[in-house]
């Protein structure tokens, strides 16, 4: 009897393929034929998957994304039962800061889809590139809880400060990746801004 095909499954395999390529050469060097040789199948195979490069890239950042999202949730139940608005954002925040190998290559990758979108019309039609607004509402709604129980200084304007929480936080993760600073000084960075928005400023991050 045939061995059953997980197709699910052997996507994501063809994708994990493509992040270690593009973590070792960069998402500008990736090919389908490179992606198919390190996942070990046939070029024929990963284009029955996804057809076009930019179907693959998409699948693959998703992936990054997914996990990302995964790494947040467990600082949240690191900070322990019931964490507060603060506990939340930081640790959205720090998830993003690229500390460790796998947040490295999707700030890497990310970044790098970015730049790429700007030339390349397919590449930035893709719905990836709208995924930061997810971020941001997020965050927005997070501050916004954190403005409803007299958490934060007043006047914060909660939509403005996820903008900006987050573009630093982009900001900062790329000092960190080309070696500007260290992940201790970026977290200090965000650390400090927090203080000036929230009114119990002794929640540090970690």
């Amino acid at each position: 009897m045939p061995k059953r095909v997980d197709h699910a499954e052997r996507r994501t395999e063809i994708a994990e393929a493509l992040v270690r390529v593009a973590g070792r050469r960069g998402l500008h060097a990736v090919g389908m034929r490179e992606v198919a040789a390190e996942a070990g199948v046939s070029l024929r195979l990963v284009q029955y998957y996804f057809q076009t490069k930019e179907k693959l890239l998409l699948f693959g950042l998703e992936l990054l994304a997914e996990r990302f999202g995964e790494r947040v949730s467990a600082r949240v139940r690191a900070a322990g039962d019931g964490p507060g608005p603060r506990a939340m954002v930081e640790a959205l925040l720090m998830a993003a800061l690229p500390t460790d190998d796998e947040s490295r290559t999707f700030h890497h990758l990310y970044t790098s889809y970015a730049v790429l979108a700007v030339n390349d019309p397919a590449l930035a039609a893709q719905p990836f590139i709208k995924n930061p607004d997810a971020a941001e509402d997020a965050l927005t709604e997070l501050l916004r809880q954190a403005q409803e129980a007299a958490l934060l200084e007043p006047g914060v304007d909660a939509r403005l400060e996820a903008a900006g929480l987050l573009a630093m936080s982009a900001g900062l993760g790329t000092g960190v990746l080309v070696g500007q600073r260290s992940p201790e000084s970026a977290t200090t960075v965000l650390s400090h801004h927090l203080n000036r928005i929230f009114r119990t400023g002794d929640a540090v991050l970690t």
